[in-house]
């Protein structure tokens, strides 16, 4: 079988590791994992147990920097983490310094930048993209073609909804005042976007709050309402039967 395991790495019981596999030095790898073919495990990266990795996946990737980055990429990031009992599906690029928690789901083609800690539980689906310095906390769901732009919090039982577009730069890369203000979103417990909407730089989603399909949300979303149209307004209240407090069992 062609493959490459350095000596240095540490490989758990009963780990099955596929064709053209590449495991760098001091990688771990937990036990009873399944490890697909042509996937790359970057030097120090830490795999838990019962870990589900398909085919082409790259975990640990080094970032690259453009000579006109605004941000210059640190010379010592630290190994990618993956908790135990996480599936990864195929061609997911997981970067350097990234920390992931326990038992989530990382659908086909996603990617997870450097610099970002994600809890557990979460279910991230297909082609979605994490930026850089992203928080994001426990079980949330990300959908297909979702986007979370850099220096954004998530924190727990959010939805974001199919090609949701968020931004962190109101000045769009002209005008060197934009560096003082480079900020994500942040989405309380329990808000939620709906499909295609697209929240400006550094609004912040409250508890419940609730974004309409197709909104722009150009001012802070309150708690338990719902904001329709472009620019967002609240058209009326969660329902009851919607809070998350009556659906922390979902």
């Amino acid at each position: 079988m062609n493959q490459h395991i350095d000596s240095s790495a540490r490989i758990g019981k009963e780990v099955q590791i596929g064709y053209n596999a590449v495991i760098m030095d001091k990688v771990i790898i937990g036990d009873h994992c399944l490890i697909g073919h042509s996937v790359v495990i970057y030097e120090g990266s830490i795999i838990g147990d019962n870990v589900r990795i398909d085919d082409n996946v790259i975990i640990g990737k080094k970032p690259l920097s453009s000579p006109r980055s605004i941000f210059k990429v640190a010379d010592n990031l630290a190994p990618a983490k993956v908790g135990s009992y996480c599936q990864i599906g195929a061609n997911v690029v997981i970067y350097a310094q990234c920390e992931i928690g326990e038992r989530n789901l990382i659908a086909d083609l996603a990617t997870i930048r450097e610099n970002v800690k994600i809890g557990s539980l979460n279910i991230i689906g297909r082609n979605v993209a994490i930026e850089n310095y992203c928080q994001i906390g426990d079980r949330n769901k990300f959908e297909t073609n979702a986007y979370i732009t850099a220096y954004s919090v998530v924190e727990d039982y959010c939805f974001v909804a199919p090609c949701v577009a968020t931004s962190n730069d109101n000045y769009m890369a002209r005008d060197p005042e934009r560096f003082k203000h480079f900020k994500g979103i942040t989405m309380k417990s329990g808000s939620r976007i709906g499909a295609q909407a697209t929240i400006l730089p550094g609004k912040v989603i409250e508890s419940d709050g609730t974004v309409a399909a197709g909104a722009v949300v150009t001012r802070d979303v309150p708690s338990a309402k719902i904001v329709v149209g472009s620019p967002a307004k609240v058209l009326r209240d969660v329902p009851d039967t919607q809070l998350l407090k009556n659906n922390m069992d979902k």
